[in-house]
């Protein structure tokens, strides 16, 4: 691969794990790139190998074969790991420090200088909205304040490249647009962000491209925009103050959902869709607008595990994954 285009790179990359006489297989051939400067999302349900992944990017796991590089380097080497940032899942701080004291301390065990620590940690209090409460005891902070001090703390050496584990897990939705607020202003700036997440919404709205990963493998990997490809469902806006019936048209053999003024419809071709406008005009309804609706990327995802789950039953049975040992989910 590419190294001069490539933030990271994983090449034939798997990974077992010894639980007594057995081998157990979290990861299997996996390959992707990561840009620089892009925003990357990892989806897989619990044991698919997501954990053990970062795992080996970080440098904390060795792969049984295959190779990983972060900006070129073997992510084992120290050189490696410098200027990156990580907000593990389920992350903890003293209850007894303060906000800024916690980032202080992380920032010391970091190597960051003191007169930087001085500059940043008042800007990273603010940028994820604690500016105020620096002064209290993270003891007294709520699940979703914790979370964004965390990652004020992945964020205090000015990293290249951030991985977050459930950036927004257990963040309330005003806490979540600040934490995507943050990635988004951070990626502007340059910085490669690699992200584990079920919150699939988020990573829509966040990510320029994922990777599926399923027991081990990766199964499905592109730009959001491809992977939630247009459907043949159209949304109809109608005109202000007018309304159809869906009963009506549904007669037509068309899937309808009318509500607030518009229709939801599933037809078979553009031709059903022309002959159903047609219908509207010909009961007098003034059409605002006919847009294409696209497949939320939470029905991928189920739609993909769902295909690889019937392959595998009509096969020899499944790879044995890692869901206990190391931490692979």
């Amino acid at each position: 691969m590419d190294t001069d285009s490539t933030a990271i790179s994983v090449s034939g990359l798997s990974k077992e794990y010894r639980h007594g006489r057995r081998r157990l297989r979290a990861l299997d051939g996996v390959n992707l790139a990561v840009g620089h400067g892009e925003v990357f999302g990892l989806l897989g349900a619990n044991g698919a190998g997501k954990t053990t992944l970062v795992k080996v990017l970080l440098g904390l796991a060795r792969p049984t074969s295959g190779e990983a590089r972060v900006r070129g380097r073997d992510p084992r080497r120290s050189a490696a790991r410098r200027r990156i940032g990580y907000l593990p899942e389920g992350h903890r701080f003293p209850g007894y420090l303060t906000g800024e004291a916690s980032l202080r301390l992380f920032g010391r065990l970091a190597g960051v200088a003191e007169q930087d620590l001085d500059r940043r940690i008042p800007e990273l209090l603010e940028l994820v909205g604690l500016a105020g409460r620096g002064g209290d005891r993270v003891g007294r902070y709520s699940k979703g304040m914790t979370q964004r001090l965390g990652l004020a703390g992945a964020l205090l050496d000015e990293p290249d490249i951030l991985f977050l584990d459930e950036p927004t897990d257990g963040v309330d939705p005003v806490g979540r647009r600040q934490i995507r607020d943050v990635l988004l202003a951070t990626r502007r700036q340059g910085t490669t962000i690699f992200i584990n997440s079920h919150l699939l919404s988020e990573v829509e709205r966040t990510c320029d491209r994922v990777a599926i990963l399923h027991q081990g493998r990766v199964v499905r990997q592109g730009t959001v925009e491809d992977l939630t490809r247009p459907t043949m469902r159209y949304r109809i806006r109608l005109g202000e103050g007018q309304s159809a019936a869906p009963g009506r048209l549904a007669g037509e053999g068309l899937d309808v959902v009318a509500g607030n003024g518009s229709l939801e419809v599933e037809v078979a071709d553009l031709p059903a869709l022309n002959r159903l406008v047609d219908r509207l005009r010909a009961d007098h309804l003034l059409i605002a607008e006919v847009s294409p609706l696209r497949a939320a990327l939470e029905d991928v995802f189920i739609e993909v595990l769902e295909g690889e789950t019937r392959a595998a039953s009509s096969d020899h049975g499944p790879l044995t994954t890692d869901h206990d040992a190391g931490g692979g989910r």
